[in-house]
């Protein structure tokens, strides 16, 4: 794969390409570069709408120059061991931040659960999240309690210590699908509603009508997915307990 820096003529057949409407693995495949790396050019820049080559030359130029003046050294990087690359798992971990970013989880947020999951305990102390995102103990605080309100992390304690730490689970999906399957029943209840007291018959009517029903079905088809979930995690449970 190739490295370094993208160059301001890349830069300029990135925004062309956006421009054609061309997603990023096409755009990375023209200039024989990862997605993920157009992917993180194009959103720390603008996005797709308000991508330009030459802003976004001038703001990678000012990075630099920060960067330069900043004496602190550069964070760890996230669990190194069993024979990855470093920075192959740090682009990882960036790209995938960009990615929750993307869906509409903030910024902060995104970091810090991007770092929990990447880590192969699944679990960190406050003090270890600020050192390997370099952020301040607040924001760790907030993103921390915003996450585990959304039931994404959860809290114990260090093993022999008295230090609270976040962690991650193999659960993590299943509750955030859980929390979306109780939005759209509500939401479905709601469109429901709407269809009654607009009349069904009537073009806004019909449109929360078509509404329940849609949400109605991708409920359904969440209910199915997360009961056969449950059903291998049970499954792979009981061929993992001992025999008589």
């Amino acid at each position: 794969m190739p490295g370094g820096r993208l160059t301001t003529e890349e830069r300029r057949l990135i925004a062309a390409g956006l421009a054609e409407g061309l997603g990023y693995t096409e755009i990375g495949r023209r200039l024989g570069r990862p997605a993920s790396t157009i992917m993180r050019e194009v959103t720390r820049n603008g996005g797709p709408e308000g991508y330009g080559a030459d802003r976004a030359q001038e703001a990678t130029r000012d990075r630099a120059r920060r960067q330069k003046q900043d004496p602190r050294p550069a964070p760890p990087l996230p669990d190194s061991g069993h024979g990855r690359d470093p920075q192959a798992v740090q682009d990882f971990t960036e790209s995938f931040t960009e990615l929750l970013a993307q869906q509409g989880l903030p910024r902060m947020m995104s970091r810090v659960l991007a770092c929990l999951l990447v880590a192969d305990s699944g679990a960190l102390t406050a003090a270890e999240l600020v050192q390997r995102l370099r952020v301040s103990p607040a924001s760790i605080s907030h993103a921390v309690t915003f996450l585990e309100e959304q039931g994404m992390i959860t809290r114990d304690r260090a093993p022999g210590t008295r230090r609270e730490r976040y962690v991650v689970d193999d659960e993590i999906w299943l509750r955030s699908t859980l929390a979306a399957f109780q939005m759209n029943g509500v939401l479905a209840a709601a469109s429901q509603r709407g269809a009654e007291v607009l009349g069904a018959a009537t073009p806004a009517g019909a449109r929360f009508g078509s509404s329940a029903e849609f949400l109605l079905l991708v409920n359904e088809a969440l209910g199915k997915v997360m009961d056969e979930w449950r059903r291998k995690q049970a499954a792979a449970a009981r061929a993992e307990e001992p025999g008589d």
